[in-house]
């Protein structure tokens, strides 16, 4: 009974060797597989059984088992790649992807993403990334649930008349004083400064808009403004702005008692570019100013109008989110990519195609955005398989010797096996 114990016991070491050289052979197989985790096997002892001997009883093993193949969740090395949309987490997190018609939700670290025809952020196989989505008014992030990613405007975006400018300079406090008067803009000698910009009408048409300021008074520090534009028949149009005057230190007014200078704001009269646009644009002109003694100049302008633009690109930035560049200069935020993370990886079901599903041992997500907790973002990057291939052939080698010697138990027992049936002749 004991030799035939013994050769169960070799059969019990072939086996489990075995399975470890399965495991070994995955993860090499995997060594160039993206967000690829290694596993490792558990061996553990059989139940053993009681002898009886002089010295009282004793217990001898029957073997070998499989205890469990773990999955080793290290951290891969990130290679660099030129894809805007390709990305790897440094942490515990997990992507979040989806099938179509289909709300399980399945976990990955392989952030090879691109964009389907459908404008859907998806991985090779075609499951959905998830994300939180950018409320399109607000450009905040929307509440609810992760959804789908998707760039719906996938073509043109429309076009956003301009309705408000901001005009930010410093007016010479020692520029000639031009006294009270009219400004014409065509008629250099009126004013003192110039600037123009482009405003844009609800069809998307460009129009070039001019701000003019002329010092009235140097002794209470008063300013006149005017402005002109170019209607459908080329007639300039022109107006009166606001009347500026600066304190002591060359600021504006504090009107809101906040303890900071406000900007001095005008609606201009409703415009008819005569074009077939919206026939009453009223843009808002702000003008951001100061009076310091140095040279007049404008030291920016700025207008939130833009015209109709194609999509010439989507990238992932590094906070995770998603970003449609569009050509006439737009960027908007499409989602946010969401991480989750477990308190038990290793309870994680393999599904396949670099995908893991949630069990009762790994349990529930926590899901949110990306951050210290979760993991953080790296973009253009591809995180790799984390098998070291050194350890791999190690441990091949001490799987292989194992197999071996369990081998030699089998052929010895036989050889004892068979010096037994050969006592009777």
């Amino acid at each position: 009974m004991g030799i035939q114990s013994a050769m169960f016991s070799g059969v019990s070491g072939l086996n489990t060797n075995s399975q470890a050289m399965s495991v070994i052979g995955n993860n090499l197989a995997n060594t160039n597989t993206i967000g690829f985790k290694g596993a490792r096997t558990i061996f553990s002892d059989l139940l053993s059984s009681t002898v009886f001997g002089s010295g009282g009883t004793a217990q001898v093993g029957r073997g070998v088992g499989l205890s469990t193949i773990d999955n080793v969740f290290s951290q891969g090395t990130f290679e660099t790649t030129a894809s805007d949309t390709d990305v790897a987490i440094e942490g515990d997190g997990f992507f979040i992807v989806k099938e179509p018609d289909n709300d399980t939700p399945l976990y990955t670290r392989a952030g090879a993403f691109r964009f389907n025809e459908d404008g859907y952020l998806v991985n090779p196989e075609g499951f959905r990334v998830q994300g939180k989505l950018f409320d399109p008014l607000t450009g905040e992030l929307a509440p609810g649930d992760p959804t789908d990613i998707q760039v719906k405007n996938t073509g043109l975006v429309e076009a956003k008349k301009t309705s408000e400018m901001t005009f930010t300079t410093n007016l010479d406090a020692s520029a000639p004083e031009l006294g009270a008067g009219a400004i014409d803009p065509t008629d250099r000698t009126t004013y003192n400064l110039q600037a123009s910009s482009q405003v844009f009408d609800t069809l998307g048409d460009p129009h070039l808009l001019s701000v003019y300021w002329r010092l009235v008074d140097a002794a209470a520090n008063q300013w006149s403004t005017a402005y002109s534009y170019e209607d459908a028949t080329g007639a300039l149009q022109t107006g009166n702005g606001p009347d500026l005057t600066f304190d002591n230190d060359g600021n504006l007014p504090d009107t809101d008692g906040d303890g900071n200078p406000d900007p001095v704001i005008q609606d201009l009269p409703p415009i008819d570019w005569g074009n077939g646009s919206d026939p009453a644009q009223v843009v808002t002109l702000k003008f951001d100013c100061t009076q310091f003694d140095s040279e007049s100049k404008v030291i920016g302008q700025n207008q939130d109008g833009f015209g109709a633009g194609n999509l010439t690109n989507v990238a992932i930035n590094s906070d995770g989110t998603a970003v449609a560049s569009y050509s006439n200069g737009t960027q908007v935020n499409i989602a946010t990519l969401v991480l989750g993370k477990f308190k038990n990886p290793n309870g994680l079901e393999l599904a396949g195609s670099n995908l893991y599903t949630a069990t009762t041992d790994s349990g529930s997500a926590r899901v949110g955005l990306p951050g210290p907790e979760l993991g953080k973002i790296f973009t253009n990057s591809l995180e790799q398989s984390n098998v070291d291939m050194g350890q791999e052939f190690v441990k091949m080698i001490t799987a292989q010797r194992g197999f071996q010697a369990n081998s030699k138990i089998i052929s010895t027992v036989d050889e004892l096996l068979g010096e037994l049936i050969n006592l009777k002749r």
